[in-house]
């Protein structure tokens, strides 16, 4: 989900045996094409739902074009991304491709793969109906190249509120120091991991979360434009903090995927774990009933999104198609029919909650009201190359808890990268 895209030669070798597989459904190039190939990796659970959902609307007010799942299954995205890169190389695009919203899309803008789709955000209303920290996020150099459908938060604390309970801990804690007091009391009372902990990518949820209470959130978005320097003071103290914080955790974190992380929290075994919201639906589906969730302690009213959005590739085969999908995906009914299965919330401000559960409703009001602030890990605050190597960096802090190692990392990739953003 987070490899780059740029890993040329795998790229290749690896498309190339998928390739055909993902064409084989679509049409010849040509002004007569109908069918509309959608490319994701949403192939089974709820991001499947999801997409039915969607597909349904699209049905409906898109009659005249026939959907093609292009999906491409395993690897998180990993997959997918590999086979997206050797078609986009090829000159062989789908109709269009699933892609985070962000920054995460300047690799294909810098190529030159993408439509600009101002256009279409005045003519749909997508303008107003989005939120313009959000518009703001999406546009480089004034122009939009990506329609978002939906919105996650990646900055939750979910808890086990049993094992709370048993550790006397009934208020959640709203500042770093209650929650480090909140920990030592579920160490004493027996929870050998009071907050449990994933590989790769979920260690860079964690110490983002930490970064935002430390820096709030003007320059928590100065890490990603420019504006706070990597070498800073206050970046050495969250970095002590977060490394605090891994006393608190598993062991075996970097042997673990988010769902082990989950399992322990559902098992008893683990109080906290923070992960993004996909993982409400993950415990309902899993009939797993017994847990609360609240902002990272310290993060205060931050909202820290991530999204999955759709774009029009340049010599696509069906552009009007896609652009009819694109209007359906940013489409009040389309937005309600994707995330009500999907676990997501809409990204237009203007959807009601009706049938959304009750975790989603809670995000929904937050999202109109709080500051947003991006996620380098997933995609809307930083490219794929600075992705991998700030995972690079905290992989290797896990294991040797070398805060000046880090740092030095830290501000090495914002040098490489922060530019090409």
């Amino acid at each position: 989900m987070r490899l780059s895209r740029r890993v040329a030669a795998l790229a290749v070798a690896f498309g190339t045996m998928f390739a055909t597989v993902a064409c084989s459904s679509t049409e010849e190039p040509g002004a007569g094409s109908k069918k509309v190939e959608v490319f994701t990796w949403w192939a089974d659970g709820g991001e499947k739902a999801g997409l039915d959902g969607l597909v349904g609307v699209f049905k409906t007010d898109c009659a005249d074009y026939e959907f093609v799942n292009g999906a491409v299954a395993g690897g998180a995205g990993s997959n997918a991304k590999q086979v997206l890169a050797s078609r986009l190389q090829q000159n062989e695009p789908p109709d269009t491709f699933q892609a985070h919203a962000g920054a995460e899309l300047s690799d294909y803008i810098n190529d030159d793969q993408l439509e600009d789709l101002s256009a279409q955000y005045t003519e749909w209303g997508l303008g107003n109906a989005f939120p313009k920290g959000l518009i703001e996020n999406l546009t480089v150099d004034g122009k939009i190249y990506s329609v978002p459908a939906n919105i996650h938060r990646a900055n939750v604390l979910w808890s086990n509120k049993t094992v709370l309970a048993k550790a006397g801990i009934t208020k959640d804690a709203d500042t770093l120091d209650g929650f480090f007091a909140d920990l030592d009391k579920l160490k004493a009372s027996g929870v050998a991991t009071p907050l449990a902990l994933g590989k790769d990518w979920t260690q860079q949820m964690l110490f983002e979360a930490l970064l935002i209470s430390k820096l709030g959130p003007e320059k928590f978005n100065g890490l990603w434009n420019g504006g706070t320097d990597w070498k800073g003071a206050d970046i050495t103290a969250a970095i002590n903090d977060y490394k605090k914080l891994l006393t608190y955790t598993n062991k075996d974190r970097d042997t673990f995927d988010w769902t082990d992380a989950e399992k322990l929290l559902m098992d008893g075994k683990a109080a906290y774990q923070l992960m993004g919201d996909w993982e409400a639906a993950d415990l309902d589906a899993k009939g797993f009933k017994d847990y609360g969730w609240s902002v990272f302690p310290g993060n205060g009213n931050v909202f820290q999104w991530l999204a999955d959005s759709f774009v029009l590739p340049k010599n696509v085969k069906n552009a009007e198609g896609t652009k009819c999908w694109l209007k359906t995906v940013g489409s009040a009914t389309g937005q309600a029919a994707f995330n009500q299965k999907k676990g997501s919330i809409p990204a237009r401000t203007d959807v009601g909650t009706d049938g959304f559960p009750a975790y989603q409703q809670a995000a929904m009001g937050d999202w109109k009201t709080a500051t947003q602030v991006p996620s380098c890990p997933h995609g809307s605050a930083c490219a794929q190359g600075w992705q991998g190597a700030v995972g690079s960096a905290q992989g290797k802090f896990s294991a040797d808890g070398d805060v000046a190692a880090l740092q030095t990392a830290l501000a090495a990739a914002a040098a490489e990268f922060g530019s090409k953003k």
